[in-house]
């Protein structure tokens, strides 16, 4: 297991249930990146990848 996996799991099991706004999110990356700007290369790869996920699973795109 990753440690990333702990953190994971926390995130599923505290906001369980919940729904979340794409602003809510990206407003929370960025508070992030804001107290921990070496960070800011991997926020920028993850949000890549959430904004693209459905793009690379469409044949036609």
């Amino acid at each position: 297991m990753y440690s990333t996996d702990r953190g994971i799991e926390e995130l599923a099991q505290r906001r369980e249930g919940e729904s979340v706004s794409i602003e809510w999110l990206a407003d929370r990356l960025q508070a992030f990146v804001d107290l921990n700007p070496a960070f800011e290369d991997a926020v920028e790869r993850l949000s890549t990848f959430l904004a693209r996920d459905d793009a690379d699973d469409d044949p036609d795109a």
